[in-house]
């Protein structure tokens, strides 16, 4: 049977962009990616992040326990800054 998928290292994004939110305030944080195929401890990060399912959004306060959370599933969300 012949190989269907070849893996190369040009192919695909080269890195996740870099978060550029603002150090206070609120974030919100969407996730646009499933946790699905990934590892147990990026479901847990997204589900610790509130978010239950794809598409879904939510506003948290930033610190710096919540940056290291969205720096585990950066590829998994989009983070917005939110104005008051």
């Amino acid at each position: 049977m012949p190989r269907t998928f070849v893996w190369h290292p040009s192919k695909g994004p080269a890195k996740s962009p870099k978060l550029e939110a603002p150090t206070s305030g609120k974030l919100k944080i969407t996730q646009v990616r499933s946790g699905i195929g990934h590892s147990w401890r990026m479901r847990l990060t997204l589900a610790a992040l509130g978010l239950r399912n794809h598409q879904s959004s939510v506003v948290q306060q930033d610190s710096a326990s919540l940056r290291g959370q969205l720096k585990k599933v950066r590829h998994l969300v989009s983070v917005t800054p939110v104005e008051e």
